[in-house]
């Protein structure tokens, strides 16, 4: 069985606010439509939408507006945590 290839969006790119350091990851499934949006901040937690967006640059404007409005809260609020769980 043949696996598909990953495309990374050249749109992915590092992001700070208010001293810290997010990486907006943007990519696809070869041959699959839709964009994966993912927010990583500096400790490893991170943050994935659950839909998908038409193209990188759609994802990548929601990434923005979501900085914009929300602020570190977005990212940072420990509320939107789902742990893992432990073994």
């Amino acid at each position: 069985m043949s696996h598909p290839n990953l495309i990374i969006s050249g749109l992915s790119h590092e992001r700070t606010l208010d001293g810290i350091v997010f990486r907006i990851e943007i990519c696809k499934l070869e041959d699959v439509p839709g964009w994966s949006l993912e927010v990583v901040d500096e400790d490893g937690t991170s943050n994935v939408w659950d839909d998908l967006f038409d193209t990188d640059s759609a994802a990548l404007e929601e990434a923005i507006k979501t900085f914009e409005e929300e602020g570190l809260t977005a990212f940072r609020d420990a509320g939107n945590v789902v742990p893992f769980p432990q073994r």
